[in-house]
Parts: structure tokens; C-alpha cells; sequence
């Protein structure tokens, strides 16, 4: 097996607990600061956020076998990520406390945005949702150093330290 249902409880967790410790660094920043363009595809802080947010609800949507949802004008918007995303995050850890070990190998059809069929097994949606936000929130941590702040730390073995995962 590639990877258990623990394995992958635990990344959820991880990921939840990265979020939303940059969350609430990213709260402090000014107007501008959240829009100030640095240059990379989703251009900002608050778009680089609004990106990872969409991302973690469509494919939650999928996963769970809700509506396909995409990304509003009000999701753009840094009060609506702070108010939404942790709910996100709560529904995706709900998820996966009904995983198996057999049910991460379970092959789901879905659809891109674009209406392109694909498919994947769970295990392999998972890690990808993780490593996803991993790398957009590098990508905000360096904002914020740009910006003249300290991220905080979100290293995976420093998650591991603080949960106690030996």
C-alpha cells in the first residue's frame, strides 16, 4: 500500500495546522501589503491565498461527493478566507476520519474546472492537497519576509515536535 489512512489523517492535520498559523500572520498585513503584486502567478499574498483556499474546497468537494464549487469574487477577499477556509479544513479532517487503508487506494472519477475527465485514488488527491498548500505557503511565508516580516515557522518536523508524533 502506498500509504496509510493514518499517514494521510496526519498530513491533513499538518496542513490544517501550517494554515492556519499563516492565517494568522497574514491577518496583520495592511490593504496594500495583501496586494502588493510580487510578481507570480496568483500575483499576491491575498491572491496566492485565495488560490489555496479554492483549491482545498473544490477538491474537498470531490473527494466528499459534494457540488463542484469554484472560486467567488467574495472568496477574494481576506475576511471571507478567514471566515471560511477553517471550515474547509474542519471538513477535510471530518473526511478522513472515515478513511481505511483499503478506502485510500479508491479510484475517483471527477472533473477539472475545465470539464476534463480524470482519474485518481484517494491516497494520491490527498498528498497532493497537502503538498499544494505546502508550496503556496512557501510561497506567502517569502511574501512575507519580502514584506519585512517573519513567517512563522512551518516546518512539517516542527508540527510533528509539537504534536507529539515520535
Amino acid at each position: 500500500m502506498p500509504v496509510s489512512a493514518d499517514s494521510l489523517r496526519d498530513h491533513i492535520e499538518y496542513s490544517a495546522w501550517a494554515t492556519r498559523r499563516l492565517l494568522d500572520a497574514v491577518a496583520k498585513l495592511s490593504p496594500e501589503e495583501l496586494a502588493r503584486d510580487f510578481g507570480t502567478s496568483d500575483r499576491s499574498v491575498l491572491g496566492t491565498l485565495a488560490h489555496t483556499f479554492g483549491a482545498d474546497r473544490v477538491w474537498l468537494a470531490r473527494v466528499a461527493g459534494g457540488p463542484q464549487v469554484g472560486l467567488s469574487d467574495a472568496d477574494r477577499e481576506l475576511a471571507a478566507i478567514l471566515r471560511e477556509w477553517p471550515a474547509v479544513l474542519d471538513g477535510w479532517r471530518e473526511w478522513a476520519r472515515g478513511l481505511t487503508d483499503e478506502g485510500v487506494l479508491t479510484v475517483l472519477d471527477y472533473k477539472d474546472l475545465k470539464g476534463n475527465p480524470w482519474r485518481q485514488s484517494l491516497w494520491q488527491i490527498v498528498l497532493h492537497v497537502v503538498n499544494h498548500g505546502t508550496h503556496h505557503r512557501g510561497q506567502v511565508s517569502g511574501f512575507l519576509r519580502s514584506l519585512g516580516y517573519t513567517p512563522p515557522p512551518l516546518d512539517l518536523i516542527l508540527y510533528y515536535r509539537q504534536a507529539g508524533s515520535a
